[in-house]
């Protein structure tokens, strides 16, 4: 094993199970605990021994130790902003939603997630995601459907908003997994990278975005974005979200 698979399957252990289990790992290892005792403790962590029997051991946990706090030290740096569509304050400056929507969107390095109740074709959003997945980004959408928001939604499908985008992933909510009547797919987020997270009253289309007063939180770093992009992976993996074709 070389050091540039350490760091990547460091890299990755840190974004499925935090600093604390890189932690816990890299001292055990010090303390002279056998691989099954670690694997027993720390569950997915074989990629991470692996690639520890193939380097300088007690540089390899060195290196773990400052990599896990200063991934902690990071993930402490949280940023949080208010976000708002419609009219604008004099007194109060705010960033609106639909400037920071591209913005998300223009950032994403290789994974984006959104998540809407309606949607409507927005011609700024969808360039906007045309060029993400042109460079390479995974897009993720999830929608409610006609089916499922009953009398509440009419005209087009809201998953139709982004037919015409090539490469994009579109997920619903399948009625059939609904266990209460009525329940509604009515989550509003945008998670980029899982390191900036907006949620938002507003529904991606031009009203939502622009012209009806709605408000919203934009956090940058900290665990919340991880955790949203983490609990809809587990939504997927049940079958809670299913993908729509």
């Amino acid at each position: 094993m070389s050091w540039e698979r350490l760091e990547e399957v460091g890299g990755d252990l840190l974004r499925r199970l935090g600093p604390a289990a890189l932690r816990a790992v890299t001292e055990h290892a010090m303390a002279g605990w056998p691989r099954e005792a670690i694997l027993r403790d720390i569950p997915g962590t074989e990629h991470l021994l692996d690639a520890l029997a193939g380097t300088d051991r007690s540089a390899a946990l060195a290196y773990l130790t400052g990599l896990a706090a200063g991934y902690a030290q990071r993930a402490s740096e949280v940023s949080i902003e208010t976000v708002w569509s419609g009219p604008a304050s004099h007194h109060v400056p705010v960033r609106a939603t639909t400037a920071v929507l591209s913005d998300i969107v223009g950032e994403a390095g290789h994974e984006l997630l959104l998540m809407t109740y309606s949607a409507k074709p927005h011609p700024p959003l969808t360039d906007a995601l045309r060029a993400a997945i042109g460079r390479g980004v995974a897009v993720g959408v999830v929608v409610e459907t006609l089916e499922g928001a009953g009398s509440a939604l009419s005209g087009d499908e809201p998953y139709q908003a982004f037919t015409g985008i090539n490469g994009i992933e579109l997920w619903h909510w399948p009625t059939a997994r609904r266990n209460e009547p009525g329940a509604k797919m009515h989550a509003k987020l945008a998670v980029a990278d899982r390191r900036v997270l907006l949620i938002t009253s507003a529904n991606l289309t031009q009203s939502g975005v622009s012209k009806n007063i709605e408000a919203g939180l934009l956090i940058r770093g900290g665990t919340a974005p991880v955790r949203a992009a983490e609990h809809v992976d587990a939504l997927r993996a049940n079958g809670d979200l299913s993908r729509l074709t």
